[in-house]
């Protein structure tokens, strides 16, 4: 078949879905859309044929969007493909619109709902009238958590079929089991893009609280929204240290004590994942999407979302943890994921799924 790939961040793709793409690559010719070039190269070089889709994914420009709209009608028709995967809100929901009139099948994936559900407005009504449209027709749309998957289901948002899975999945081998660091030193690690909704603001509560010389606060990552001038100042100071966004970060995740993940929402977190497939206690907001990931007190510690009080409570209560019982629980977050994450589990949920499409 000739399958088409809809997304919204070309390492997105690559870094989660890589081997899925090398899955269908087996038996199917694959073209990907995505708006940017980060590793484009490395999705080409897999064999994908790479095509530059703008999208600004967190703008609700109207023009804009009905150009999305408009992009990817015309992509469908220049591509003709068989079968259509969307990820993320707006390739689900303007790809999805676009499938559904021109008669392509198509899978979608709800990675995560955003803030958009949070409160009534009429945006939040907008949006899901539009989601409604784009998903009817979807062969199969696949949630990454059950809460999400109940939220759509609340607003009679439905494709035809739907199906729970564990995220994207982690790669046991890419992200293999480390040593645990047992000396007296703390390096609490933050993973993601700098941003108010991923709790930037409580993580750096929580450094300029309780960080020391045994005590220290790192952040992965690049600035989304603007706290670059707060950051480079709290660095000055000594609160935090700032190492970049990183392309790979297997070798940072090796020397963190634990992984800081204060997050508003989720759809499966991948940091955390990677994080306890390395043997690495997590310490999340206690929210779905991340407390699916972890076991509290055996391989890592919740808190409430938005309260930084709390988020301190929790990372004095791990350094109170003797470091043998630390390691302990990165070896029992690295068995869970063997368990009930591996990615390849995920990857033959997508493919049995294409398989129906495929025989029917």
């Amino acid at each position: 078949m000739r399958i088409l790939i809809l997304a919204n961040s070309s390492a997105g793709l690559y870094d989660f879905r890589s081997e899925f793409i090398e899955r269908l690559l087996r038996d199917h010719q694959l073209t990907v859309s995505v708006p940017d070039s980060v590793k484009a190269e490395q999705l080409a070089k897999l064999g994908c044929e790479v095509i530059t889709t703008a999208i600004n994914r967190r703008g609700m420009n109207p023009v804009e969007d009905y150009r999305l709209y408009r992009e990817y009608g015309r992509l469908l028709r220049a591509v003709q493909p068989e079968l259509v995967l969307t990820y993320t809100i707006k390739p689900n929901i303007y790809g999805g619109l676009n499938c559904r009139r021109a008669r392509i099948p198509y899978l979608a994936t709800i990675t995560g709902l955003g803030s958009t559900f949070q409160h009534r407005s009429l945006v939040r009504r907008i949006v899901i009238g539009l989601y409604r449209r784009g998903l009817k027709r979807a062969a199969c749309v696949f949630f990454q958590n059950e809460e999400n998957q109940a939220i759509f289901e609340r607003f009679r948002i439905r494709g035809k079929s739907s199906r729970l899975v564990s995220g994207s999945g982690v790669n046991l081998k890419k992200h293999f089991m480390e040593p645990y660091r047992l000396d007296d030193q703390f390096y609490f690690l933050y993973v993601g893009r700098v941003m108010k909704e991923k709790g930037i603001e409580e993580f750096l509560t929580a450094a300029e609280t309780l960080h020391s010389e045994k005590v220290h606060f790192q952040i992965v990552g690049y600035c989304d929204e603007d706290y670059q001038e707060r950051l480079d100042n709290l660095e000055i100071r000594g609160y935090i240290q700032q190492l970049g966004f990183r392309p790979d970060i297997h070798e940072i995740l090796a020397q963190a004590s634990a992984v800081v993940l204060p997050t508003y929402h989720e759809g499966m977190s991948n940091v955390l994942m990677e994080a306890s497939s390395t043997g690495r206690p997590v310490i999340a907001s206690n929210i779905s999407g991340c407390r699916e990931i972890f076991t509290e007190g055996e391989t890592g510690l919740g808190f409430n979302p938005g309260d930084s009080g709390d988020l301190i409570r929790a990372l004095r209560q791990f350094m109170a943890i003797p470091a043998s019982d630390r390691a302990m629980m990165g070896r029992r977050a690295r068995e869970r994921m063997g368990k009930y994450f591996d990615r390849e589990r995920v990857i033959d949920a997508y493919i049995e799924e294409i398989e129906k499409l495929t025989k029917g």
